[in-house]
């Protein structure tokens, strides 16, 4: 019975992952994890990778994978940075580098979805390929945006909200762009659930074949999703180095692993068909916080990322565990479970 309740809530098992491991955290390192400044921190990280891994989360639903959007987020932050800075042209530099992140997922789209490249092999190449354009237009340099926080485009954006005097200091502290990525992941959960794109997304991850035959644009359904996959990477790179009041070539590249392990955690299947928006933003906080946790608690550099790839094994077969009863039934027969107990736990 509890087993069948999990189950019917979306996200449930990686929360309580999440709760796990935040408990941990707060019992190992109360002075950083019962502090309300360590999660207006995460506010002000987190959302240029939540955005990615939403746009991973239908992308990797599909049943196809992008490996370029680190490349995007150069390309983006370069075209960004440098009308912002060089022309002043504020909104309009927003809109050019969400254009250019834009742009990239469309022909991304067409590589795949026309041309016919498996999606591993096109956004590898098309990685390559805009990473060096960005490192050619660059010219290798970096943008500092200084002032950049007098802009109306940093206040709306990126800008803290204002609490006013009396309020505690870390209130004050909440980003806006936290504000919008709420916003950005509601939206996108109704799209995944409730609207016919999210449907035939993951009747394309189930049978590009079968798709086809009940009527769904398999191309058209493609370049659509990498096309906002391109745009969620556009914006990404605009909160980036809106917050971090600078440009840098490289400044996408730490996010690939980073971004697919927060969609996988949070049980998105990879083998497509099946996705969830909610798995994905705990497995995002819980990639975030991970690092800071570790450190917090004692451990040196030299552990750290041999607990966060055990962590990150735990959590998916917990979830492998929960949510699909198939492997659950198999798991209990091979430590020599009757295969009717199997099923019993299965249809609980």
């Amino acid at each position: 019975m509890a087993t069948g309740l999990i189950r019917r809530i979306e996200g449930l098992p990686i929360i309580l992952v999440f709760a796990c491991i935040l408990g941990l955290f707060m019992f190992t390192a109360p002075g950083v994890f019962l502090s309300p400044f360590i999660y207006t921190t995460f506010l002000s990280t987190l959302p240029p990778l939540i955005l990615l891994a939403l746009g991973l989360t239908f992308v990797i639903g599909a049943g196809e994978i992008d490996l370029s959007f680190p490349a995007i987020i150069a390309f983006s932050g370069f075209v960004f940075a440098l009308l912002f800075k060089e022309y002043q042209l504020g909104w309009i530099a927003v809109v050019a580098a969400l254009a250019a992140g834009l742009l990239v997922g469309f022909v991304n789209g067409l590589l795949v979805a026309k041309v016919g490249i498996p999606s591993f092999i096109a956004t590898l190449g098309t990685q390559f390929f805009w990473a060096g354009m960005a490192t050619v237009l660059s010219g290798g340099k970096s943008y500092a945006l200084r002032g950049a926080e007098e802009s109306s485009v940093w206040q709306v954006l990126v800008g803290r909200i204002d609490f006013g005097p009396n309020a505690p200091i870390w209130l004050n502290q909440i980003s806006l762009q936290a504000v919008w990525t709420a916003l950005i992941a509601f939206f996108l959960w109704t799209i995944l659930t409730r609207h016919r794109f999210g449907e035939h997304i993951l009747f394309i991850g189930d049978s590009n074949e079968v798709s086809r035959v009940v009527g769904i644009d398999v191309d058209r359904e493609k370049i659509r999703l990498f096309t906002l996959m391109g745009g969620l990477a556009g914006l990404a790179a605009i909160f980036l180095t809106l917050e971090n009041k600078n440009f840098f070539g490289n400044q996408g590249q730490g996010y690939l692993l980073t971004a697919i392990a927060s969609v996988l955690i949070g049980g998105t299947s990879i083998f497509g068909g099946r996705a969830t928006i909610i798995g994905t933003i705990f497995g995002c906080f819980i990639i975030g916080m991970l690092e800071a946790g570790l450190v917090a608690s004692g451990l040196t550099g030299a552990w750290v990322r041999t607990v966060q790839g055990l962590i990150f094994l735990i959590a998916i077969v917990f979830y492998l565990y929960v949510e699909e009863p198939q492997r659950r039934a198999a798991f209990l027969a091979r430590l020599g479970f009757s295969a009717k107990f199997g099923r019993a736990k299965a249809a609980e």
